[in-house]
């Protein structure tokens, strides 16, 4: 087949297709050739050779390349790993700029540079095509009509997470067409849509949705898969699997139809990305796409053995984000997901590694510095997860201006808390106030705070309740996997039980977690499956379960409508008293002349709490006054927010305690609204006068609500 090859522009990377025909190219440093390899449907290979380099930059243009084209990369260098080199042009090459991919990665020793028969290791260079078993990047029309679609840009403070999984959320939901289900189209179906609405969320997270290696080594010979997707290989191209086009291209639409349907469900779309490291492993991983394109660009590698890899993420490599080249490359991802696929957030996996320029994690790092003069990036959601594996690498509020971050130690302090350790209540009060301490002396706000009680990555809600020990039997690897301290209790009893004390306990507990979440300061982030009560059977770490295991079922028996019904009135009173979700901080004084502080803290007894009562470890009790006619900050059009006041008992002792309402607060009485003993919020709640003690169950949280005059003829 005889095609003609024009010099084309070595910008943009990747295919771009104008109409006419379409332009490649390639940044490879140290690349001595570069061949463009075209493929037709009967997998037969053209391949043709770049001429034009332009600041290391390999291109062309060919006159006749239409949409649909697939292709791939070979690339010519040096084999030398001790030098960092690993050019082989017998492996077909992925380009890092696909806007699409056709199929997924095959398994095989073809997909890996070197022999797996040589006693070097990886030092033997490899004569084995994989053109066979590496899916093809494919040329890609971006027209798409969104019909006026726009980034929602929702307040960070008006905002309620849902961390969720394309494929698990709708794998097994029986109200969408079974060709549907797992897909892009799947989340996009009214039957899911309908759900996430009810609920009451305002943006759901998608784990990754970047294609990605589903089949890595040490997994093939279980027969298990990379369910998770923490493992890109293209940081521009929607996972084909969860194309129920099939791909061909087509899964790009469907994406962008996805994101348009909850656009007009009122709901944000912010992607996990996974910038940190790629699919291609360590020193004995495949070679893929980046290892053979420039490996010593692209990947951090060992000072003095370029042989291996810097792994500051526990997956085998690191991105090298002191190359210009590799900070350009996350930039264009990030960009085209906003411009391109109107996504309106991002959640950044091990985001420590990335402020890596030398050795330790810089405030001050390039990273940092380019996202925050970007003017796309400054009208989206930008979230860390705030540490890597490295030393140095745990960074919970020490990241710049504009982020929010996963608050580790928001979900450690409330699980401990909960299950009755002995710890300090300054702590408790600090997390569930937006963690002040981690944010505001470097001028953030409490949005900065994403709270969380549990993420894909660790128990469900349902087994933190359910189990003391992982039990990750299923992914085999000796339960070797996973965390071993995960602040957990089972309630007396490990994994699943008839015991109707241990039950009603559990589900008390559940409570207790979601009620302490959704009315904390901050950002609250619920996990897919929380609010219906989900369990892994113990496992805390999915990451390989394709299956039942980790998928959400929606046959829920009826104490779990329970805890979806107390979850959506959760999020709906969050939504309805603006006291709940203050954009800036409490400031301990009265502010508009209540002649009473915007928040108070009391012990049991209805005294304000001491110093040495702050600091006591056993003290597992503490009520808290949020006063809503003392919220600091104005409503969009500068008006004043008023807001019901209300009082919180906490008690996670193991017995019952009386709570004294404080002096001073006038009211006209106090209204139960929750009490998580009961299995919904209260209907037509108790009410209680100043002089009355309160009874607050053990291990559970009563709110009342302060009533005034008008109120109080109300409840009469």
């Amino acid at each position: 087949m005889y095609l003609s090859l024009w010099p084309g522009k070595p910008y943009p990377l990747g295919a771009t297709w104008d109409g006419k025909g379409t332009n490649f190219a390639l940044f490879s440093e140290n690349a001595t050739g570069v061949e463009l390899c075209l493929f037709d449907q009967q997998e037969r290979e053209t391949r043709l050779t770049l001429t034009e380099i332009s600041n290391f930059t390999w291109h062309c243009y060919v006159p006749s390349i239409v949409p649909g084209q697939r292709y791939g990369f070979r690339v010519h260098g040096p084999f030398n790993p001790q030098e960092g080199h690993r050019f082989n042009p017998n492996k077909l090459l992925i380009d890092p700029y696909a806007k699409a991919i056709d199929g997924e990665i095959g398994f095989g020793e073809e997909i890996f540079g070197y022999r797996w028969d040589d006693p070097q290791e990886d030092l033997g260079f490899s004569e084995l095509d994989d053109a066979h078993l590496v899916p093809k990047a494919v040329v890609v029309d971006e027209s798409f009509d969104w019909e006026g679609d726009e980034l929602l840009q929702i307040p960070w403070h008006e905002t309620v997470i849902y961390e969720t999984h394309v494929k698990g959320f709708t794998k097994l939901h029986t109200e969408i067409p079974a060709k549907l289900r797992g897909t892009y189209a799947g989340l996009a179906h009214p039957a899911s849509i309908s759900h996430l609405q009810s609920l009451g969320v305002t943006a759901v997270e998608l784990m990754p949705v970047h294609h990605y290696l589903a089949y890595p080594r040490h997994l093939v010979d279980t027969g298990l898969r990379n369910y998770w997707g923490y493992d890109s290989i293209c940081y521009f191209a929607p996972y084909t699997g969860y194309s129920a086009n099939s791909g061909h291209g087509e899964q790009v639409k469907e994406f962008k139809e996805m994101v348009k349907a909850l656009h007009k469900a009122g709901m944000e779309v912010i992607l996990d990305v996974v910038y940190n490291h790629t699919g291609e492993g360590n020193n004995l991983g495949p070679t893929l796409s980046l290892r053979g394109i420039d490996n010593t660009s692209y990947y951090r590698l060992v000072d003095g053995n370029a042989r291996y890899y810097m792994d500051f993420t526990g997956c085998g490599n690191s991105l090298n984000v002191r190359h210009p080249q590799v900070l350009k490359l996350i930039m264009d991802s990030l960009r085209y997901w906003v411009l391109e696929m109107h996504v309106d957030g991002f959640r950044f996996d091990l985001a420590s590694a990335l402020a890596r320029e030398l050795f330790a994690v810089d405030r001050l790092a390039a990273f940092f510095d380019i996202i925050h003069q970007d003017p796309v990036l400054a009208d989206v959601k930008l979230i860390a997860e705030p540490w890597d594996v490295g030393e140095g690498g745990y960074q919970v509020g020490e990241f710049p201006l504009l982020w929010s971050e996963w608050n580790g130690r928001y979900r450690d302090t409330v699980r401990d808390f909960w299950r009755g350790e002995d710890s300090s209540l300054a702590e408790f009060a600090y997390r569930f106030t937006g963690s002040s301490d981690l944010y505001q002396l470097n001028g953030r706000n409490p949005s900065a705070s994403i709270n969380f009680i549990t993420a894909h990555d660790g128990f469900t809600l349902n087994d933190l309740v359910s189990y003391n020990q992982k039990h990750n039997e299923a992914n085999e690897e000796d339960s070797r996997d996973g965390e071993n301290h995960n602040r957990s209790w089972n309630c007396g009893v490990e994994g699943e039980t008839d015991d109707p004390v241990v039950r009603k306990l559990r589900k008390q507990q559940r409570r207790n977690f979601l009620a302490t979440l959704l009315l904390s300061q901050g950002v609250p982030m619920l996990v897919m499956g929380d609010e219906m009560g989900r369990s892994q059977g113990g496992n805390n770490n999915a990451y390989c379960q394709d299956n039942e295991v980790a998928w959400l079922n929606w046959d829920l028996p009826e104490e779990n409508e329970a805890l979806l019904d107390f979850t959506r009135q959760l999020i709906d009173f969050r939504r309805k008293h603006p006291v709940f979700r203050r954009r800036k901080w409490f400031q301990g004084r009265a502010i508009h002349g209540s002649g009473v502080h915007d928040i108070g803290w009391f012990n049991p007894d209805g005294n304000e709490m001491t110093e040495q009562q702050w600091n006591e470890g056993f003290t597992k009790a503490i009520g808290i006054f949020m006063n809503g006619e003392e919220i600091a900050t104005p409503g969009p059009r500068g008006e004043r927010i008023m807001d019901d006041s209300f009082l919180w008992f906490f008690n996670a002792h193991h017995e019952m305690l009386e709570f004294a309402i404080p002096k001073g607060l006038q009211s006209w009485g106090w209204l139960t609204i929750i009490d998580t003993t009961k299995p919904r919020f209260v209907q037509r709640g108790k009410r209680y006068i100043d002089d009355k003690p309160i009874p607050v169950a053990a291990r559970s949280l009563v709110v009342l609500q302060r009533l005034g005059r008008a109120l109080f003829d109300d409840e009469d």
